[in-house]
């Protein structure tokens, strides 16, 4: 019933709703009212409360309410359900235990995680209200080994995204990285389940360093945040929103043409590689290469020394900067 009232509050704002009010439409007392409004106030939520006019739902831009995010949201599938936490272990974990039973397109969002997961098992730092911490759970009808293409296309909504609300030079960092002036600010982990020919899921996880004000030691020369970089807070609302709508629109386009075309158009247009050195470390192999193009299919086409030409499917990924490979 706490998030029916949320809901009736949300689409209220401007006006009160009295607990008389409230308790008629739910079918309870205004006693059991007024514990549920107590309730969301501990959450977090901030509701003004005036004697015989009863309550209204103030704005706040630190909360990220589901039904508010759904009302921003243009899109037909992604995020017309978004399921939230306060405080989550993993939303790639807890997207992958329920996906079976989850319809496509539904979005899980966490205001912090406790155990939160890059590639290769990394952990990714996740504090809370600072930063953006989801999943999107996706059922396509296409053959596992297309399932990658989902991590190009979370990238380029991504940058697009970011770019869209904070104007910075946000860039692509093949496959699934997205930087600011040579230092990591978003962590994209693509996880899949299915069958031979089928896939039966695919979680998309993004995870955004927003508003982090400052890292672990041994994080700050290779992560940022928008904050630092931007030098003022951004909207994560916001942010989200933008993000899905670019993700829907690329996903669909792919899905419809069958084509990543739009997709890698992005990716190619903000690079941080194409042209530059980079060195691939694939389980105990280095190679040093300049990274020259990205297929249709999302590959990376590199030309090793000598002029040789290869494409790259996956891998650790450096970029060569002033300071070393980052």
């Amino acid at each position: 019933m706490k998030e029916k009232i949320l809901k009736v509050l949300y689409e209220s704002k401007g006006q009160y709703k009295s607990g008389e009010e409230l308790a008629e439409l739910f079918g309870v007392s205004r006693t059991a009212i007024w514990k549920q409004i107590n309730s969301l106030k501990k959450e977090g939520h901030i509701i003004e409360t005036v004697n015989k006019k009863g309550y209204q739902l103030m704005e706040n831009d630190n909360l990220l309410v589901p039904v508010e995010l759904q009302s921003m949201l243009d899109t037909e599938e992604i995020g017309h359900h978004i399921i939230y936490f306060d405080s989550i272990k993993s939303t790639n974990t807890y997207a992958k235990e329920i996906a079976h039973e989850t319809p496509h397109g539904v979005v899980i969002i966490g205001n912090e995680q406790t155990e939160g997961r890059g590639r290769m098992g990394r952990g990714w730092t996740s504090p809370k209200g600072k930063g953006i911490f989801m999943s999107i759970i996706l059922k396509p009808q296409i053959p596992p080994t297309e399932g990658a293409k989902m991590t190009q296309i979370a990238a380029a909504a991504t940058c697009l995204g970011i770019r869209s609300i904070t104007s910075l030079d946000v860039l692509i960092k093949w496959p699934n990285d997205v930087i600011i002036n040579g230092k990591k600010v978003c962590g994209i982990l693509t996880e899949m389940s299915g069958e031979l020919n089928q896939v039966a899921y695919i979680i998309v996880g993004i995870g955004i360093n927003v508003n982090t004000e400052e890292f672990p030691e041994d994080l700050r020369e290779k992560g940022t945040s928008l904050l630092i970089e931007g030098k003022k807070h951004y909207s994560r609302k916001e942010m989200i929103v933008a993000i899905l709508n670019e993700f829907e629109k690329l996903y669909q386009d792919y899905i419809k043409s069958g084509s990543l075309q739009s997709t890698i158009e992005i990716c190619k247009k903000y690079s941080a590689m194409l042209g530059k050195e980079i060195r691939i470390i694939q389980g105990n192999k280095e190679t040093i290469a300049k990274a020259v193009d990205i297929t249709e299919e999302g590959l990376l086409k590199i030309a090793q020394e000598g002029g040789k030409e290869d494409l790259v499917f996956s891998g650790e990924v450096s970029v060569r900067g002033k300071d070393g490979y980052i």
